[in-house]
This record gives C-alpha cells, sequence and structure tokens, in this order.
C-alpha cells in the first residue's frame, strides 16, 4: 500500500485537565498532539511521526521518489520519513537501499539500514558511504538542532546542519539526484544557496501543509544534481 496524504480529516475536540505538577506548555502540547489530525492519521497509517505526510507532500510536489532509487535519510529518527521512502522505493528487506542515520536510538524499520550516531562527527560521511554502497540518488535531511529561543541563533545552528549536509550531498549524490533540507524561514543565506544553484539545476523552498502553521521551518529542495 503506496504511503498517501490525508483528506477531509474531523478531530473531535478533547479537553486535557492540568494535572499536579504539569507545565502550562506540556498540557498544552499534550492537547495539540490529541487534536492534531496529522498525529492521528500517521497512528491510523501505522507511521511513527506526523512528520511522515512532510515527505510524502514533498514528493508528490516534486517526485524525488520511485523503485529502486538510493537514498540516504539524515536526522531520521523516530523514522517517520525512512518508513515513507522505503515504501516508495521498494526498498528490500534484505539488502536496503534506503539508509537513514540519527543520534538517537531507532527501532528498526523494513527495507532500512540505520546508523546511529551524530552526523557532525568526522567519521559520519564515510560510514554511510559505505552503508549506502556507493553513490545514491536522494539526500534529504530533517536534522534540527536545539532550539535556544533566539531566532538568530537557531537560524544560524540549523543552518550550519544544512550546509554540511549540501556538502555530503554532493560527495554521494549521482548526476541528476535530488537534495532536500530543513531550513527556517527566512530560507536558505544567500552564499549556501548559490551554491546550491551551482551544483544543481533547480532550487526551491516549500513548506508542506503537515508543517505547523506557527512552525518555522520550510524545506529547500534542489533538483537536477551537476557533478563538478
Amino acid at each position: 500500500m503506496q504511503p498517501k496524504l490525508m483528506t477531509g480529516l474531523r478531530v473531535k475536540r478533547t479537553r486535557v485537565k492540568t494535572a499536579k505538577g504539569r507545565i502550562a506548555s506540556s498540557t498544552r502540547w499534550i492537547s495539540r498532539q490529541l487534536h492534531d489530525p496529522f498525529v492521528l492519521e500517521a497512528k491510523k497509517q501505522g507511521y511513527r511521526a506526523r512528520s511522515a505526510f512532510k515527505i510524502i507532500e514533498l514528493d508528490e510536489m516534486f517526485h524525488l521518489f520511485s523503485r529502486g532509487k538510493k537514498v540516504v535519510d539524515l536526522g531520521a529518527a523516530p523514522g517517520g520519513w525512512s518508513q515513507v521512502i522505503a515504501k516508495l522505493t521498494c526498498s528490500p528487506k534484505e539488502n536496503p537501499t534506503v539508509v537513514a542515520l540519527d543520534i538517537l536510538p531507532m527501532k528498526p524499520i523494513d527495507g532500512v539500514k540505520v546508523l546511529t550516531m551524530d552526523f557532525m562527527t568526522s567519521e559520519a560521511p564515510k560510514r554511510l558511504k559505505e552503508a549506502a554502497g556507493g553513490a545514491v540518488d536522494v539526500v534529504v535531511s530533517d536534522m534540527a538542532a536545539n532550539t535556544t529561543g533566539t531566532p538568530s541563533l537557531d537560524h544560524l545552528r540549523i543552518m550550519n546542519l544544512v550546509e554540511e549536509a549540501f556538502w555530503f550531498a554532493t560527495e554521494i549524490l549521482k548526476d541528476g539526484g535530488a537534495f532536500v533540507a530543513k531550513v527556517f524561514q527566512g530560507g536558505t543565506e544567500a552564499k549556501l544557496l548559490a551554491e546550491m544553484k551551482k551544483h544543481f539545476k533547480t532550487v526551491k523552498h516549500a513548506k508542506p501543509a503537515a508543517s505547523r502553521k506557527e512552525s518555522p521551518e520550510e524545506y529547500v529542495v534542489a533538483l537536477g544534481f551537476k557533478r563538478p
């Protein structure tokens, strides 16, 4: 069964009682989870996170995945994106064509090789290349640094991750390959965007419907990799 977007869902509202010792932000988070249609639909379809619908929508917009494509998924935990990608690429259980990496441990996923390590360590790119077994068709990154509450600092921290993921992509992508990464509103830094345009035929920004309206996140999507 292929991944699909959800349409026309209605959610019954449930009042969350404030428990003793629970801070207000925790109560708001629980309420949001209970009433979020993407959270409910993710559970219904067996996805580990609502973020699965972000990559489904990005694929419908940009046609990123198809049978047999090799993919690296950075910042993969808890595995929602990897679940979708494995289905769309028909990645086999034996010798998977999807490689997922995260600093947090992940439960196994059929059709996915899982690496538990920090992408920012010097050995991570080598380990990813070995696990992928050569060049890949798509590199996706949903990595994000812990927020500080200071927008300018948070933007710089996530852009550092995006830049490292981009340069890794230029090392492992096949000609014609694609790169997708989470950025914050304001888009990709001008200098990095210029580098992307040197290496890809098309570079665009998109905000899937599954991204919460209040969230500053969006995604940069680079298509048609051109090896120097």
